[in-house]
């Protein structure tokens, strides 16, 4: 099937849309500061198959928003020949529509540059990555799929027409070790020139011994390298019987010359075309720092190589970044189109959490070109913002296109979108419906699932609520917006919004919330001129 990948437009901001004008940014700092929870609403939630239109097999129509809301008036707009009339304005969008994302580097990218005594460049910072990064304690299906889980939370009293609405997916649990399809995967590993720093192939190396450990006698793997050229040390061998020769490959790589992803990725499609093994789960996985100098440089240009080989055999990518420089846009946006994930290790013992506790989630998959789409109800929402996600937009008529890409996610996974939400006066009722659609990996037959959520379910306090994974949600997603420069009037300082990530680390006796309170006080003291008490460790991943 044609594989098209669509760009969602920008909206101009109005009474009703995705953009925030400058003089409500205060009150969503403000909600992220001080809301009130939201606690557990799910509404109804249930899977639909019908044929649509075109004849396609799938599911029923996400519920259409009614109509209502008007539009700001006309607005000028100024080119060459002066200021000219705009257009008529458009009636107002009460649809949210992205493609999901499970990737977690950019927050722990972020960790590792914070540790190092740097503050992240904010267009390495992506909110829904760092708010993936933690556990959400959702509901979760019982097959492949989705479940839907929407809760959120109020603003104090003199912002009470805002609020905080999370969508929340979940796949069922990830398998046990024993108990997931066996793997192929091709391992293709950058030994240019860069790579010869500590805490890149050095790492590399080590999660690949570790790697040769964990995995199962019947899965099979290849090792391509590649510098200006790419070279396939071992072509596709089955584990069982050759973990020493896999580990000697693997201690022969050494660091030399240039960087030529694109050679490194051709060649290891190749390979792991050869070695396709039906009943596996065949992915290519790509350990790089992403610095590209050499041969085709451009993600696009890159995939489009191999599309066919993704398109006919259904190789998904899986990107492992390494390094204190390291190419976080290249990465990114060569495993979104090339329907995989991305994730960041910088030492051990997160090579092993990567590589031995999370290996099924990272393996197998539960969902090909899975896509949401959040419905708001003109007749009690007055304005949303979805916090993050921006290069994962999809045009909302494009929800149910399945030529167009989504994301793939596997067992174990949880996927987080965070809105800010303005009622209306007076609001009573539906707020908003999220349907999740999805194809079934093997079959490609299309699935859906949808959830709701209502305002009189919005009561209580954030801080000290009964959901404190609301809470490390809202100060995750703030703590991103800060480190990308997009400060809030009225919002808590990064020392204050430590102090509850610290609350919240002993309250739910979570080592991860813990270093993300060690993270906001390592950004905080950086800001401030300070550099001491920087400290490092690893990042923990969205999987539970």
């Amino acid at each position: 099937m044609e594989r098209r990948t669509r760009k969602h437009g920008a909206r101009r901001a109005g009474t009703y849309g995705t953009g925030l004008p400058r003089t409500w940014q205060g009150a969503l700092g403000v909600l992220l500061a001080g809301g009130m929870l939201l606690t557990g609403c799910s509404g109804t939630s249930h899977d639909s198959a019908t044929t649509d239109s075109r004849g396609v097999r799938g599911g029923a129509p996400a519920p259409a928003a009614p109509g209502g809301a008007a539009g700001s008036g006309a607005e000028k707009r100024r080119d060459a020949d002066g200021p000219k009339e705009s257009a008529p304005p458009v009636a107002p969008d009460y649809l949210s529509t992205f493609a999901l994302d499970v990737d977690t580097a950019s927050y722990g990218y972020a960790r590792r540059v914070l540790a190092d005594g740097s503050l992240p460049r904010p267009d390495t910072v992506r909110p829904e990555e760092f708010v993936n990064s933690f556990r959400q304690g959702y509901r979760r299906p019982e097959g492949n799929g989705f479940a839907v889980n929407m809760d959120g939370a109020r603003p104090a009293a003199k912002n009470a027409d805002w609020s905080l609405v999370r969508v929340g997916l979940a796949t069922r649990a990830a398998p046990s070790r024993d108990s997931r399809p066996p793997a192929a995967l091709t391992f293709v590993v950058d030994i240019s020139g860069s790579m010869a720093a500590a805490g890149r192939l050095d790492l590399v190396k080590q999660s690949l011994r570790i790697l040769a450990g964990e995995l199962r006698d019947d899965d099979s793997i290849s090792l391509v390298t590649f510098s200006d050229e790419a070279e396939t040390l071992l072509p596709m061998t089955r584990v069982g019987g050759h973990r020493d020769k896999i580990r000697d490959r693997v201690d022969s790589m050494e660091a030399t010359d240039s960087t030529n992803v694109e050679a490194g990725i051709r060649r290891g499609y190749e390979e792991a075309v050869e070695g396709h093994a039906k009943g596996s789960t065949n992915r290519v996985v790509l350990l790089s720092d992403a610095l590209a100098n050499t041969g085709e440089t451009e993600a696009e240009g890159i995939l489009e190589r191999i599309d066919s080989a993704r398109r006919e055999y259904g190789i998904t990518l899986f990107g492992v970044g390494v390094g204190s420089e390291y190419g976080d846009a290249l990465m990114e946006e060569l495993t979104n189109k090339g329907d995989g994930h991305t994730t960041y290790i910088a030492d051990e013992a997160q090579a092993r959490k990567v590589f031995v506790d999370q290996l099924p989630a990272h393996l197998e998959l539960t969902a090909r070109d899975a896509k949401a789409q959040v419905a708001f109800d003109p007749k009690t929402v007055k304005q949303f913002e979805l916090i993050g996600y921006e290069n994962r937009k999809v045009a909302d008529e494009d929800f149910r296109d399945d030529r167009v890409d989504g994301g793939e996610v596997g067992p174990g996974h949880t996927v987080t979108a965070l809105y800010a939400v303005r009622l209306k006066e007076g609001a009573s009722g539906h707020v908003a419906t999220a349907t999740v659609r999805w194809q079934d990996p093997k079959t490609r037959a299309p699935h859906e699932r949808t959830g709701s959520i209502t305002t009189n379910a919005i009561d209580g306090p954030l801080w000290g609520g009964a959901s404190r994974r609301l809470q490390v949600t809202a100060v995750a997603a703030y703590f991103a917006q800060s480190l990308r420069g997009e400060e809030l009037t009225g919002a808590p300082g990064l020392g204050e919004l430590a102090a509850r990530a610290g609350k919240l680390a002993s309250d739910t006796e979570d080592d991860s919330v813990r270093k993300l309170a060690t993270a906001i006080e390592q950004a905080a003291r950086l800001r401030d001129g300070r550099r001491d008490g920087a400290t490092g460790g690893e990042p923990e991943g969205e999987i539970d």
